[in-house]
């Protein structure tokens, strides 16, 4: 059994990236969530709607114990389990002015995306480097590539997660193994839900916000076996905003 793993995969991006794994790439999807089953749940359905098998692992990918004793317990139980791709898609925000910001809100940022990546990454990269295969795609966004007001710590923790897949990439390049950052730009989500769309639109040259599916669309291929030499790079998918 071919495996896909994709943190924050109940909602929105994480979703569409699920459903695209199961769907066009016929992997079995484990579909990581913190808090929200019942979203968790509908994206489970909703693949297996669609023929395709997925199953629900709860974490927090910032713990770094609940990571290894949920990891831990589900390849125990599935010994025939290859796990080939990770989509490190968790991560949050909690935007304001840097000079008023409180340390839990800095922290709590950076926890859930640069250490959520580590602890994901490295529980599994020693097998991923056995079994020569291997696709990691971490999701970062605009502000990690040109940093965003507002979103000080958001950017830091993104540019980061920027800086960790080049030099990653380059470690495990001869094991068959990519490593590639997805930039999304202003995507339909839950996270762009409170934002003004049509002042922000016209900062886009597209002139519009893009959709989940788009950016999933992106992450499969780089999931797939045509990318294959791609590594270490970073695509930005934001309807020409910064390029």
């Amino acid at each position: 059994m071919k495996c896909a793993l994709v943190t924050g995969g109940s909602r929105g991006i994480g979703r569409a990236i699920c459903l695209k794994l199961a769907q066009e790439l016929g992997y079995h999807v484990l579909i990581n969530f913190q808090h929200n089953e019942t979203a968790a749940l509908e994206t489970l359905a909703a693949i297996e709607a669609n023929s395709g098998s997925a199953s629900l692992l709860k974490f927090d990918v910032a713990d770094k114990s609940a990571v290894d004793k949920a990891l831990s317990t589900w390849e125990s139980s599935h010994p025939e389990a290859q796990l080939e791709v990770i989509v490190n898609n968790a991560g949050i925000a909690k935007d304001g002015l840097f000079m008023w910001m409180p340390a839990e809100d800095w922290s709590s940022v950076i926890n859930t995306t640069v250490n959520g990546f580590y602890h994901v990454t490295q529980f599994f990269i020693q097998k991923l480097l056995r079994q020569r295969y291997g696709r990691i795609i971490n999701m970062i966004s605009v502000s990690g590539v040109k940093g965003t007001p507002g979103q000080t710590n958001y950017s830091a923790a993104k540019a980061a997660l920027l800086g960790a897949t080049k030099a990653l990439a380059q470690e495990v390049a001869k094991r068959n193994i990519t490593v590639n950052a997805v930039a999304p730009g202003f995507i339909h989500s839950d996270m762009t839900a409170d934002m003004d769309e049509k002042e922000l639109k016209k900062l886009i040259p597209a002139n519009r916000f893009g959709e989940p599916e788009e950016v999933a669309d992106l992450v499969t291929f780089l999931a797939s076996s045509k990318a294959s030499y791609i590594t270490g790079e970073v695509i930005n998918i934001n309807g020409g905003i910064y390029s």
